[in-house]
């Protein structure tokens, strides 16, 4: 592996810690109904479900990207689940939320997680390109 394999190779092992550890430290505010977490997902009302599992399901979906994108095999797929949810959630920040929460380290999370899930995709996907 040349010195630019490592240095690359290296910097997509820290995006995805990055995205993952952005996920994971939510999940238990998430979790545990934090009050922060819980006014959140009432003020969302997504799709007219229950707070609560409105905030669970989000929570086990970023638990399962995350999970994804550390794998190997598995990556590609966790980065677009990274790239969905990130989406997502700055979509709701922009309309419903405001960027207001948290004094808007939330949409900051988001926005960092949102280019790592997109870089780590543009990698795993060329990767495979390359191997097929």
């Amino acid at each position: 592996m040349t010195k630019k394999q490592k240095i690359i190779y290296w910097g997509i092992w820290t995006l995805k810690a990055v995205a993952a550890f952005i996920l994971l430290q939510t999940l238990f505010f998430k979790f545990t109904g934090h009050v922060q977490s819980v006014e959140l997902f009432t003020n969302l009302g997504l799709f007219g479900l229950n707070e609560s599992v409105g905030r669970i399901g989000i929570g086990i979906v970023e638990l399962v990207a995350s999970v994804l994108l550390l794998i190997p095999r598995t990556a590609i797929l966790g980065s677009l689940g990274i790239i969905g949810l990130m989406i997502g959630a700055l979509y709701f920040h922009s309309t419903i939320l405001g960027f207001e929460m948290a004094n808007g380290q939330l949409a900051i999370m988001a926005i960092v997680a949102l280019v790592s899930g997109l870089i780590i995709f543009a990698y795993e996907y060329n990767k495979r390109l390359k191997s097929s």
